[in-house]
């Protein structure tokens, strides 16, 4: 199954982070269930990924509105941007690898999304409100490493801003049909093994339902 794995973490070399164990762990299950097929990797922090400033995509969106030609660094970064949304699209399978930072998603995913959820290519403004484009069995699996616990039903949990926020631009707004989260948390408080207990048990149902078809 055509994959694309997107590691939001900045130290992504770095396998002593839980994050990327968990990727590693997706990986190895990637390989034995699918050894013909190749998975798309790709690391945020290792790309320049366009940002909304005001000499980015901000004036490229203005300019592009009015049909206003793009100057040449302009241009640059809005071929930066289109092929980031076409390798997006193109894939029916999206997994993203990310830590928790400040209790919220890394800085570089946050501009990556931008490049993704754009007005007419993953999604729709309508009368009735925004209709999402990604419908034909777009999934999306997140693996997300915490330091705290978030599943407990205490003040952690109305901080789980990171997945919810996830789930609604993936499902909600652009319109996947599934979202699927696996979490090593409570790096910082519990057990490396307490941490991958639930981990494992969690990752191997999620990928399950992740390629059911």
């Amino acid at each position: 199954m055509k994959t694309l794995l997107i590691n939001a973490h900045p130290d992504f070399t770095n396998h002593n982070h839980f994050s990327v164990q968990l990727q590693d762990k997706f990986i190895e299950k990637y390989k034995n269930e699918f050894p013909d097929n190749k998975l798309t990797i790709i690391n945020l922090y290792d790309l320049d990924i366009p940002r909304i400033e005001t000499d980015g995509l901000l004036a490229i969106w203005d300019k592009q509105k009015s049909d206003i030609a793009l100057n040449s660094t302009e241009a640059v970064i809005a071929k930066q941007s289109a092929a980031l949304l076409t390798q997006f699209k193109d894939y029916h399978r999206i997994v993203i690898s990310t830590p928790l930072h400040n209790f919220n998603i890394t800085s570089r995913l946050k501009d990556y999304m931008d490049n993704i959820i754009i007005a007419r290519e993953t999604f729709k403004y309508t009368e009735s409100g925004s209709v999402g484009l990604m419908t034909d069995d777009y999934r999306l699996l997140l693996l997300q490493a915490s330091g705290g616990v978030y599943t407990n039903n205490d003040r952690y949990t109305a901080l789980d801003f990171a997945p919810n926020y996830l789930k609604e631009m993936f499902t909600n707004i652009m319109g996947f049909s599934q979202f699927d989260l696996v979490r090593t948390q409570g790096t910082n408080t519990l057990s490396a093994d307490k941490v991958w207990e639930s981990a494992n048990i969690n990752l191997e149902k999620a990928f399950r339902l992740f390629y059911e078809k």
